[in-house]
């Protein structure tokens, strides 16, 4: 494996997760005994940890004390996705590598599904590789769009979605890797034209198409991976596969 940093979305309140009455961010509610953010860390130590780059905002003193070797940086206030890893750029402005980015959220994801998506970016000499994959939950994610002949086309919203797109089943995951210096190039480009008035990490592989920049799939069979932690009953839901997997 080539040199490869991760970066790991921790800013969240939680609010749906009604995160605030147990004084806790997002990342620190537990599943199974453990907190979310333990599980996406245990997935990603194929690599090192002064590799591994906490983006921490929301209580983010409580993150740091419990996850001390890990270096971080700071998202205050939180202006979207793409915003979030523009605060890790002092970790990657003089990096060459690929830049693995997740979620804190997501504690089924597995080892193997990083490294799949890892080694797939590195084998096909793309700029950015979206991890996609099917499941049969019904998730309000994004769907992909692909070309005739069968490649990246774009990302649509679940809101955004016709009728027609709505009925596709390969759906973003939220976690991509890509190459570090066209990555910080391109979220110098962002904008917040939209409802939010954030800056979104999936507007970045567009950018990167329209510099000539290739953009690879790596379609898995997620099924319950792809479940991000946003409300009660997620975490429920989470917690019961991570007891049948112990």
């Amino acid at each position: 494996m080539n040199q490869v940093k991760a970066i790991v979305l921790a800013a969240g309140k939680g609010t749906r997760l009604q995160s605030e009455q147990y004084n806790l961010p997002k990342v620190l509610r537990e599943a199974a005994g453990k907190p979310l953010l333990h599980y996406v860390l245990t997935a990603l130590d194929f690599l090192p940890r002064q590799d591994t780059i906490l983006v921490v905002g929301y209580m983010r003193d409580q993150v740091i004390a419990r996850f001390p070797e890990y270096p971080y940086a700071v998202q205050d206030p939180q202006n979207g996705t793409g915003h979030a890893v523009q605060c890790a750029r002092e970790h990657l402005k003089d990096f060459h590598g690929a830049v693995l980015v997740c979620c804190g959220d997501m504690p089924l994801l597995k080892k193997e599904t990083y490294q799949a998506l890892v080694s797939e970016h590195e084998h096909n000499d793309c700029v950015c590789t979206f991890l996609t994959g099917t499941s049969d939950l019904d998730l309000p994610y994004g769907r992909i769009l692909r070309d005739k002949n069968g490649a990246f086309k774009q990302v649509v919203e679940d809101k955004d979605c016709t009728p027609e797109q709505r009925q596709i089943r390969e759906l973003n995951a939220g976690v991509y890797v890509f190459d570090c210096q066209e990555l910080l190039a391109c979220l110098n480009l962002l904008k917040n034209n939209n409802a939010q008035g954030e800056y979104y990490l999936t507007d970045v592989p567009a950018l990167m198409q329209e510099r000539g920049g290739k953009i690879g799939l790596c379609r898995v069979e997620l099924d319950e991976q792809i479940i991000g932690v946003n409300t009660p009953e997620q975490l429920e839901t989470v917690e019961q596969f991570i007891r049948q997997h112990s």
